[in-house]
C-alpha cells in the first residue's frame, strides 16, 4: 500500500521532512496518523536533528480527519492514536515547523497547531468545523485557548467558521503569512537553526515549552474522556456524523 506520507532527511540529517502525500484532501486518518507517529518515533532521537518541517502535497494542507473513523466503534482507537501523535509533537524537543496553504481544517488544523512554528499562506482557510457535525474538536479545544485569546478560540470552536491565514497570524497562530510557506520555513531553518548546536536547541525548546506541554497533556486526557464517554453517548453526535457521510441534512433532537 502506498504510504500517505513522504519522509526524508536533508541538510546532513539536520532537517527531517514530513510531507502529507494523499492529495487533495490529505486526510488525517488512521493511516496518516500511524505514518506520522512512526516517522517521529524513528527520527526524534537523531542527535544531528535541528528541526522538522511538515508540509503537504497538493493545493491544501488537509481537509481534516476521516469522518467515518469518528463513528461509534472506531472513534476510540482513532482518537487515542491522534492524541498520542499530538502529544508527541507538543512535547517534541526538536522544533517542528509547519507550512500551511489552502484548506487546513478539523484534524488537519489540530495537527498543524501541535507544531511549534507555523508559516501560513495569507489566503489559507483554517477552522474547526466539527460542531457542524454535532461533535467538537478535542485537541483543538486544548490547543487553541493556549495559542490565542480564549474568546477568539471559543468563537472558532462553537461557530465552526473558518478564518484566513492572515487572520490566523494576527491572532497569534503563526509566525508570518507568506506566499510560499514551505520556502519561508526552509529559510527560517537555514537562517536561525542550522548553525546552532542540536543539543542546545533541544534544551531551549524544552525550557520554553515544558509548562505548556504539561498543561496540554493534562487537559487532553480530560477532554478525550468527555468526547468518548459523554458526547458519543448522545443521539445528536451520531446523527451529525451519519448525516455527513450520507450527504443529507442532520436532524437535531437536542439529546
Amino acid at each position: 500500500m502506498t504510504s500517505p506520507l513522504r519522509v526524508w532527511l536533508e541538510q546532513q540529517e539536520a532537517l527531517l521532512r514530513l510531507r502529507l502525500s494523499a492529495p487533495k484532501p490529505n486526510l488525517v486518518d488512521a493511516a496518516m496518523i500511524e505514518a506520522l507517529d512512526a516517522a517521529l518515533a524513528e527520527h526524534l532521537d537523531n542527535p544531528q536533528l535541528r528541526a522538522i518541517l511538515i508540509d503537504a502535497e497538493g493545493p491544501s494542507f488537509s481537509y481534516g480527519a476521516s469522518v467515518s473513523e469518528h463513528l461509534p466503534g472506531e472513534c476510540r482507537k482513532m482518537l487515542t492514536g491522534l492524541h498520542a501523535l499530538i502529544l508527541r509533537m507538543v512535547e517534541s524537543p526538536v522544533t517542528i515547523l509547519v507550512a500551511v496553504r489552502g484548506k487546513c481544517l478539523g484534524g488537519g488544523l489540530e495537527l498543524a497547531l501541535a507544531g511549534h512554528l507555523l508559516f501560513i499562506h495569507p489566503d489559507s482557510e483554517l477552522g474547526q468545523p466539527e460542531i457542524r457535525l454535532g461533535v467538537f474538536a478535542p485537541a483543538a479545544s486544548c490547543l487553541l485557548p493556549e495559542l490565542m485569546a480564549p474568546q477568539r478560540a471559543l468563537d472558532l470552536l462553537v461557530s465552526g467558521r473558518t478564518i484566513s491565514g492572515a487572520e490566523a497570524v494576527a491572532a497569534g497562530l503563526g509566525v508570518e503569512t507568506v506566499e510560499d510557506p514551505e520556502a519561508a520555513a526552509l529559510a527560517y531553518f537555514a537562517k536561525h537553526l542550522l548553525s546552532k548546536s542540536a543539543r542546545s536547541l533541544r534544551f531551549a525548546v524544552q525550557a520554553a515549552r515544558q509548562d505548556y506541554a504539561a498543561r496540554i497533556r493534562k487537559r487532553i486526557a480530560s477532554v478525550e474522556r468527555l468526547y468518548l464517554d459523554e458526547l458519543m453517548a448522545t443521539r445528536d453526535a451520531v446523527e451529525g456524523l451519519e448525516a455527513f457521510i450520507e450527504k443529507r441534512q442532520a436532524v437535531w433532537e437536542h439529546r
